[in-house]
């Protein structure tokens, strides 16, 4: 059950640090949920210390300092600290970071607190910087971004555009992107109108079932991949797992096929998350377990995915394949895929 009250939230944080003191391999993504519980629950200023912290720290350095500073920013406006969000929201919008996630927060946060002509600009930004043309691949990632550009775009009354048309083109709700972002519909929840209340009613829905699918991508269903040493390492130390894993390539292939598989029976939010033997054997241990179980294989899988570890799959044909060969997806094992 998903907390609900700022009780609920904080228990959550706490819980989310003990596992971060447990597994100091994953303190960044466990400290980051922390913090957003902590802001749910109206402790900013203790969201903002964590921020602070995986900011200042050594050993090891952060591993998306700009999301972090993003996240930051966005709190530190929400509790009176004005002046130094925008600092970090203009060093942010300078640096052009190579993440979608960044963008997005930083552009929301001015649109939140009625900054739309510089949210625009940082939407669009971010669209010509991570997609130089309408025509390319868009990851699942830099979709949100067209769709929020969309948004402000449609708030500030400006004509569409080729990014616009693609933003349509890719938004798969039964209310259609125009409509949603319609600033007209803010006065149809004054309506005494039934039929206008009911139109807005199924749009709400719709743009609810958006954000829950947007909510659950940092959980995906994910597949286990073993590197080869480490897969030659567990089969050394855990020989009944060979059954499991007959070779590293026969791994790899299993691997994508069972992706496969899963997209094609519809399962959305597939990833793939990568596993070594003293992990294993340390998750082995906390289910009192023994690593040779073959049945705990996809329940740690299931918890390092859970960790935020799993990786999205599919890549996008041009980017690295997922198996570490150094060639293009579709190069590799994306060959087939269409």
């Amino acid at each position: 059950m998903r907390p609900d009250t700022p009780a609920d939230h904080i228990t959550e944080a706490e819980r989310l640090l003990r596992t971060a003191a447990q597994y100091p391999e994953d303190r960044e993504p466990l400290l980051l949920r922390a913090a957003a519980h902590l802001e749910l629950a109206g402790a900013r200023d203790r969201a903002t210390t964590l921020y602070d912290d995986l900011l200042t720290a050594d050993a090891p350095p952060p591993e998306n300092p700009h999301l972090i500073k993003a996240l930051k920013a966005a709190n530190l406006w929400e509790y009176g600290h004005e002046a130094e969000a925008r600092i970090i929201i203009d060093g942010l919008r300078t640096a052009t970071p190579a993440d979608a996630a960044t963008w997005e927060i930083v552009a929301e946060t001015l649109e939140a607190h009625d900054e739309l002509e510089a949210s625009e600009a940082t939407f669009s930004a971010a669209v010509t910087t991570l997609l130089p043309s309408p025509d390319d691949e868009v990851p699942y990632p830099s979709q949100s971004l067209l769709m929020g550009r969309h948004r402000v775009r449609r708030l500030l009354g400006l004509r569409h555009d080729d990014w616009d048309v693609l933003a349509d083109r890719l938004h798969r709700g039964a209310v259609p992107l125009d409509e949603l972002h319609d600033p007209k519909r803010l006065w149809a929840l004054g309506s005494d109108d039934p039929a206008e209340l009911r139109a807005e009613i199924a749009r709400l829905r719709s743009e609810l079932g958006s954000y829950r699918t947007a909510l659950s991508r940092p959980f995906p269903v994910a597949v286990l991949l073993w590197p080869a040493d480490e897969l030659d390492e567990l089969l050394a130390a855990y020989p009944e797992l060979e059954s499991e894993y007959p070779t590293h390539a026969a791994h790899l292939t299993d691997l994508e096929a069972s992706l496969r598989e899963l997209a094609a029976a519809g399962t959305p939010n597939l990833g793939i998350v990568q596993g070594t033997v003293p992990s294993y054997e340390a998750f082995a241990a906390s289910e009192a377990t023994s690593p040779s179980n073959p049945a705990l294989l996809p329940q740690y899988a299931t918890t390092l995915a859970a960790r935020g570890r799993a990786v999205p799959w599919p890549p996008p044909r041009t980017a690295p394949c997922w198996c570490g060969s150094g060639a293009a997806y579709g190069d590799c094992h994306g060959t087939a895929q269409p």
